[in-house]
């Protein structure tokens, strides 16, 4: 299975990019980072609007989308890990985990997306989500593995 996050932002040198940069480096499925960001100045709602087309535009060709938004569903890691198996045995070769910028995901967006998938009520910064799913990601992998790291 190859995956992707297709995020909206192009993430600086900083503790959250290290964070995501030390789980990323661990996954042993083939993942790429997709950045995406709007130049234009714009109303808060032509900006989500125009970080959708972006985010859409991005997703690899056949994947399925899933949708990293706040009211969707939560998932305990032993779920996600069983999610992303169901998914590798169904035979989907590509995943894309979509990420939105500072006022969340347009609904373009969650309309095309398989799953919408929340790390929790609290809000994150969207830079931080980053680093979160990815050591998600790499503990399902773990626990898919039966390695005790998820019991950490």
């Amino acid at each position: 299975m190859r995956l992707a996050i297709v995020a909206v932002g192009k993430a600086r040198a900083s503790p959250e990019r290290d964070l995501y940069q030390h789980y990323a480096k661990r996954i042993v499925w083939p993942l790429k980072l997709i950045e995406v960001e709007e130049k234009k100045r714009l109303s808060a709602a032509e900006l989500k609007t125009a970080e959708a087309r972006l985010l859409l535009d991005a997703v690899p060709a056949r994947a399925t989308i899933w949708a990293l938004d706040g009211r969707g569903k939560t998932l305990s890691s032993q779920e996600l890990a069983a999610a992303l198996a169901k998914r590798q045995a169904a035979g989907e070769a590509d995943l894309a985990l979509l990420i939105g910028g500072a006022d969340g995901l347009d609904r373009a967006v969650l309309d095309k997306a398989q799953m919408s998938l929340s790390l929790g009520a609290m809000t994150w910064p969207h830079m931080l989500v980053r680093g979160m799913l990815a050591e998600q990601l790499y503990r399902a992998q773990q626990i898919l593995a039966g390695h005790p790291y998820h019991r950490a």
